[in-house]
């Protein structure tokens, strides 16, 4: 699944590329998304102009002349790009609008877990993310939100970390990654960080989320960014989808195991704080 990086990715890709173009063409596919996108399209988008394209969390915020904003979450398959016409792939397009440059704006999803959304104003838009219960930004959190939200709870941290309301756009893949550059283990519970520890977690989190953006995300399998390129931050994961090969910084054998639904990575050298004893042991 796109996660920040990746969707970060796509935004600097699409900005240049949409900024000041206008949709001249709606065309919305019969085929169904698993999440409904029941709107008048054409007579909404028709003749609307991109102002800008920005991100919050996991979604893509495009910002129209009208004051709307045109939202696309990736889900597991996404992909949002722009091409010259017909130049993109023919197959499990949901969406394609045309631009008055003989571009093409497209949405592609295999999987079909993606999520297009049209929000009318910006009270209509805090309202949505209110209701998607989003945590801040993982950049600069606060350390005092950080440590009261560690302090209050005694969920392990790879589920803290996949939780959303924590801090927003952190996935499976870089929550795996901030763990073991924090030398954290993922079953570790939250309440029992130390300052420390809660800290190391935190700078650890915006490092890896900071070079993979700057690697483009990590193309695993679906993923490319809005203008078709690939990722490479794939090749500088240090346990992620590297079950049975050796711990770059210790040489320990990386071990996989299901954890809060996800696969979870992790070296048993390098990652310390595993709980003795399970809750009301």
């Amino acid at each position: 699944m796109p996660e920040l990086p990746e969707v970060e990715t796509v935004v600097r890709d699409l900005r240049p590329l949409l900024m000041g173009r206008t949709i001249v063409g709606v065309e919305k596919t019969p085929e169904a998304m698993r999440r409904s996108m029941k709107c008048p399209w054409k007579t909404v988008l028709n003749d609307r102009k991109f102002l800008d394209v920005s991100r919050r969390g996991k979604w893509i915020v495009q910002h129209l002349d009208n004051g709307s904003f045109f939202l696309i979450h990736l889900g597991m398959t996404g992909q949002l790009q722009v091409h010259p016409k017909g130049h993109w792939q023919a197959d499990h397009i949901h969406m394609v609008l045309a631009l008055d440059n003989k571009k093409d704006w497209m949405f592609r999803d295999i999987r079909r877990f993606g999520n297009v959304q049209l929000v009318a104003g910006d009270e209509k838009l805090e309202a949505f993310w209110a209701a998607q219960k989003l945590g801040p930004e993982p950049f600069g959190v606060d350390p005092g939100y950080w440590a009261n939200r560690f302090q209050g709870t005694y969920r392990n941290l790879k589920a803290l970390l996949l939780d959303q309301t924590l801090v927003a756009g952190v996935g499976n893949i870089y929550a795996d990654e901030a763990l073991h550059r924090a030398r954290l283990h993922p079953e570790a519970r939250g309440h029992d960080l130390s300052p420390n520890q809660r800290e190391r977690l935190r700078f650890a989190i915006e490092e890896v989320l900071t070079e993979a953006i700057g690697n483009r995300g990590s193309t695993i399998r679906d993923y490319v960014g809005g203008s078709g390129l690939e990722g490479t931050q794939q090749a500088n994961l240090r346990v992620y989808g590297r079950t049975g090969e050796n711990c770059f910084s210790c040489g320990q054998i990386i071990v996989r195991m299901e954890l809060a639904g996800r696969s979870t990575h992790y070296c048993p050298k390098c990652q310390t704080g595993k709980p003795r004893l399970p809750i009301g042991s």
